[in-house]
């Protein structure tokens, strides 16, 4: 029987971090290391695996198939190192983590992450806080924020770490009858949060495109507000199953165009992430992979 080969953990950490950088010159200078240090590490790896694990299209790092595979197993081995390393020295994770999350996240996520987080290191505090893109964006870029999870749209060029992507969903209340307003050709009522929003855009844009009448009935600068007026049948909304009310159904009628989906992106401030921040990031990683597989993400 052949026996195992064991991946080289520097080579592993000089992989992740040259993805999660999108370029392995910034991530020999996060590693302080040499380029040609770097290049060998991603040799040894590709090797060790007999596989090509990054390809580079342009500027951009693109990873194989193999690539894919090994990046999550490769943060997962890291994480469990630098874990077990801290507990043999003895070294308690202290400070501060400011974290920010769209409110879909927060009803969902915030206590899992929160949880597993606070007591695994009961000497961290989080800040955490509750946003729309643009506040999030704006945290992270004047560094008030150390991450910030996100919805993003494929037109825009993409931003911080792709996590997963989650299909959208038409959500309503069963009382609403959206099969004989198709029929008749009256406007579908919509309940959206107030612009910008992306999900606000990918409707009007979708049923734009098949002709499909509609009219804003309510608008909501909160997710509760949402979950409110389309319990209470003023109309259907788009957005992900996660938090979904259990009363309300999804894709009440199949002539609804299909919206596609948005990914699930962690931005990080340009400011070098603390040992907590870092565990922090491990942590949503995890849970949303979870997530991932329980919302059908694609």
């Amino acid at each position: 029987m052949k026996r195992p080969v064991t991946l080289d953990g520097e080579a592993l950490r000089t992989f992740v971090s040259g993805i999660e950088a999108g370029s392995f010159a910034i991530a020999a200078q996060r590693l302080n290391r040499s380029t040609s240090a770097v290049s060998a590490h991603l040799k040894k790896l590709e090797q060790q695996c007999g596989d090509t694990l990054v390809m580079r299209t342009g500027r951009h790092l693109t990873l194989t198939p193999s690539g894919e595979i090994l990046l999550g197993f490769a943060r997962r081995l890291l994480a469990l190192n630098d874990e077990a390393y801290r507990a043999v020295c003895g070294i308690a994770l202290q400070g501060e983590v400011r974290f920010g999350m769209q409110e879909d996240f927060g009803e969902t996520l915030l206590p899992s992450v929160l949880g597993d987080f606070s007591r695994a290191h009961a000497d961290v505090q989080i800040a955490a806080r509750i946003g729309r893109n643009h506040e999030l964006q704006q945290g992270i870029q004047g560094q008030q924020l150390d991450l910030a999870l996100i919805w993003q749209d494929d037109a825009s060029p993409m931003q911080g770490e792709l996590l997963t992507r989650l299909p959208l969903r038409w959500l309503s209340h069963p009382r609403l009858n959206t099969s004989v307003l198709i029929a008749e050709g009256r406007p579908l009522p919509l309940v959206m949060f107030e612009t910008p929003c992306l999900m606000r855009q990918r409707a009007i844009e979708v049923l734009d495109r098949a002709a499909i009448p509609w009219r804003v009935v309510f608008e909501s600068r909160s997710l509760g507000g949402i979950w409110a007026a389309v319990t209470a049948g003023l109309g259907l909304t788009l957005r992900t199953l996660m938090g979904k009310p259990a009363e309300l159904i999804a894709d009440p009628y199949p002539l609804l165009p299909d919206a596609g989906s948005l990914s699930v992106t962690l931005l990080k401030s340009d400011a070098a992430l603390s040992p907590a921040g870092h565990r922090l990031h491990d942590i949503i990683q995890r849970t949303l992979l979870a997530q991932h597989v329980r919302l059908g993400g694609g």
